[in-house]
């Protein structure tokens, strides 16, 4: 097995978070255990195939724990790890600039629409 060596913690943390839909679902767990059917509402526009990679892959990578309640019909609920609230924690700021700078990213977005579109 080869050992991985990260030059920067940066591409530590985006090991774990790689992929688009991933900071926003451990965005939404960072309020509470959610059962997959209130994830698919809070992340706007995720198929529920990528839905369901990326919760397997977080179970898999200890970010989050999934709970099955051995019910029928199933019941089952995810929620952040001790690992996964370390790493939403950190997220925290990145979010506020978001909102913070909101306007202007609209901004960015639509000049790359229009950009890509005249190309």
């Amino acid at each position: 097995m080869t050992e991985t060596n990260y030059r920067c913690g940066l591409e530590a943390a985006l090991e774990i978070l790689g992929g688009k839909w991933k900071p926003l679902i451990l965005f939404h767990l960072a309020s509470g255990a959610k059962r997959t059917s209130q994830l698919r509402r809070l992340v706007t526009n995720v198929s529920e195939k990528m839905l369901i990679q990326h919760l397997k892959e977080m179970v898999d990578d200890g970010v989050i724990r999934r709970i099955d309640f051995q019910t029928v019909p199933p019941h089952v609920e995810y929620e952040l790890t001790d690992f996964g609230h370390s790493l939403a924690n950190v997220l925290a700021p990145l979010c506020e600039w978001g909102t913070r700078h909101s306007s202007e990213v609209a901004i960015i977005v639509q000049n790359r629409n229009r950009a890509s579109q005249a190309a």
